[in-house]
């Protein structure tokens, strides 16, 4: 007994669909890495396509057989290539999809050098149309920051709050590792985070912290810079946010430079 593709039937509904697909699919995925050649992670994977007016509905599971066949190298180089397979299956104009996911990178303690795992949120985000398309990195990075206000006004000490610095990338052609965004993030700030420290590195970072006091503000400025003189991107968006350890609130800065392109 043959089965009814029911997606494929007609609609005389006339109203095409921006994006239809699916949403926040966990998934196993294999990564770049700069020190260890490939790094096994989990994302969370959304995939969609466009649905001319003249089609009932898309078939969801050909986005996951096409991810599927790519998910063992997943890079910048090929993501675009698999939302044009995307798009190619499923007969539509465009496709765009993203995947989110943890990045581990192992890190040395500064003073005893003891190593520990750090993990850094990332994505990935495309679109590719009849003639276009376009790909976003971003990567977030934990930091600490130290108040200069704080530190210029009090006689004993100063406060101090884990931030969050995330940076959105629009790519071009050229190649670059995520690893040197962090690098360049972890250096604007008062101090990088670590998640192994022992009594002498706890006192290099406290102390290191309190002689390189950052306002929200600061952090924005320092990264866009180190970002700007990288020359690999042509639109960047630099965000930080910092959970006041004093205050109720928030702090919040971002910075956009360049144009985004198709």
């Amino acid at each position: 007994m043959s089965l009814q593709d029911v997606q494929n039937r007609a609609d005389s509904r006339n109203l095409a669909i921006n994006k239809v697909g699916i949403k926040n699919l966990r998934y196993p995925i294999v990564v770049k890495d700069r020190d260890h050649q490939i790094q096994n992670t989990a994302a969370t994977i959304s995939l969609y396509a466009n649905l001319p007016h003249h089609f009932k509905g898309t078939h969801m599971s050909r986005f996951i057989e096409v991810f599927q066949r790519h998910s063992r190298r997943i890079s910048m180089r090929n993501f675009l290539s698999i939302l044009e397979e995307i798009k190619l299956v499923l007969d539509a104009d465009s496709a765009f999809g993203s995947i989110e996911f943890p990045y581990f990178i192992e890190k040395k303690a500064p003073v005893t050098q003891q190593l520990g795992m750090m993990q850094y949120l990332c994505s990935f985000e495309g679109e590719v149309g009849i003639a276009s398309s376009q790909f976003f990195v971003t990567v977030e990075v934990p930091v600490l920051t130290l108040c200069p206000c704080s530190k210029e006004i009090s006689s004993r000490g100063a406060h101090n709050q884990r931030s969050f610095c995330k940076v959105r990338l629009q790519t071009g052609k050229d190649f670059f590792w995520i690893e040197d965004i962090i690098t360049a993030v972890e250096s604007c700030a008062s101090s990088g985070l670590y998640s192994v420290l022992k009594r002498e590195d706890e006192r290099y970072v406290t102390e290191y912290s309190y002689d390189h006091p950052v306002f929200v503000e600061d952090l924005v400025r320092e990264v866009t810079l180190k970002i700007e003189a990288m020359n690999l991107f042509p639109w960047f968006m630099v965000e930080a946010e910092n959970e006041e350890s004093i205050h109720l609130h928030n702090a919040y800065a971002c910075i956009e430079r360049g144009s985004k392109t198709k």
